[in-house]
């Protein structure tokens, strides 16, 4: 008999400051959105984990002494890979379903996975009776991503989801693990446009980007490229042994890190309008240096920042598709949309997908 009903929930989020930054021991800014992933599990009083994704009319089971990746890209490894770290820690798992629902929009660079991943940790914590911290949440997350959906992602997106706050947008030390919510001032609001390319992070981008970090750092000596200079760079390049792809990469994580920090200054003194141009410069970098970019994202946030009000647009999350991310003044979103609809419109042929949201959370 199914009894014992426990829900969970999580938002989707966007990257406001920090492209690529967070597996590199980086800094960044995000923040939840108003949209998000609900979780709600039943007790079955089998062996058995039943995943229903209410959205997409698709169901699968699989026993809980034996999960494993299904297909590639499928919408269920989040779900288990998450389900597999509670066990790996010592969860006293018993069978469960699970009906999932989101609003998020999937493959727009708003984190459909991560708010999948954290509204599973969030029911799983009640069904299994854990007391796992929200970092520990967020590194479960991760796994799942690691393990289940190919994706070698940072903790940026699973952090930003757990820990978002209404009104606040979360400030991340990827390295020291330290979370501080700074405010966002009232006047701020976000539109979130989507270019209509759906990217998938598993087929092999996002992870050649990482290697290519990776490399960077090891010539240059050191742990990872939040250690880091501009010095550093320019000497590897003078001396010809940081070159390529690798000298672009690192040059962008530099940057921006630099970028993310003088932001939460900015955040903190209220000047949303520093904060625009630093996102601007974001993209132009994440454009020519990073190289995850693509013409639809540069035409969108080009278009976006010739529009009045508008303080600043970037590309948001991993990129090659996806969506860009605006800052525009409370109460010129509607202007704002109904512009860049018919720029969009013009060009594309297509009205394109916006999202008006504030910074969202608990």
């Amino acid at each position: 008999m199914i009894s014992a009903q426990t829900c969970g929930h999580a938002p989707g989020r966007a990257e406001w400051l920090g492209n690529h930054t967070d597996y590199n021991d980086g800094l960044v800014i995000g923040i939840g959105l108003e949209v998000g992933a609900t979780v709600t599990a039943r007790s079955t009083g089998d062996r058995q984990l039943v995943l229903r994704a209410l959205d997409l009319g698709e169901s699968l089971a699989l026993g809980l002494h034996a999960l494993r990746p299904v297909e590639t890209g499928s919408w269920a490894n989040y779900a288990i890979g998450v389900a597999a770290g509670f066990i790996a820690r010592g969860a006293q798992a018993h069978g469960l379903e699970l009906e999932i629902s989101s609003t998020v929009p999937m493959g727009a660079g708003l984190s459909s996975s991560a708010a999948l991943e954290c509204a599973t940790a969030r029911v799983l914590q009640q069904a299994w009776s854990t007391d796992f911290d929200d970092m520990e949440l967020a590194r479960i997350g991760q796994e799942a991503e690691h393990k289940f959906a190919g994706v070698r992602c940072g903790l940026l997106d699973q952090v930003t989801s757990l820990f978002a706050k209404r009104d606040h947008a979360v400030f991340f030390d990827c390295r020291s693990l330290v979370v501080e919510r700074v405010p966002v001032p009232p006047e701020a609001r976000f539109v979130i446009v989507q270019s209509g390319v759906k990217h998938a992070l598993s087929d092999g981008a996002y992870n050649d980007r990482r290697t290519e970090c990776e490399e960077a750092a090891r010539i240059l000596g050191v742990e990872k490229l939040r250690d880091a200079t501009s010095q550093m760079l320019d000497e590897g390049e003078n001396s010809g042994r940081l070159q390529g792809a690798p000298l672009r990469r690192a040059r962008h994580v530099v940057g921006e890190n630099a970028r993310v920090a003088a932001a939460a200054e900015a955040l903190r003194a209220g000047d949303l309008a520093a904060v625009g141009c630093l996102m601007n410069e974001s993209h132009e970098s994440s454009r020519t240096l990073f190289e995850n970019s693509c013409e639809e994202l540069d035409f969108l946030s080009s278009e976006a920042r010739s529009i009045s009000g508008c303080l600043g647009a970037r590309l948001t999350g991993g990129g090659f598709g996806g969506a860009v991310l605006a800052l525009v003044d409370r109460g010129r979103e509607d202007d704002f949309v109904k512009s860049i609809s018919k720029r969009v419109s013009r060009t594309w042929g297509r009205v394109p997908q916006t999202l008006v949201t504030g910074a969202g959370g608990a």
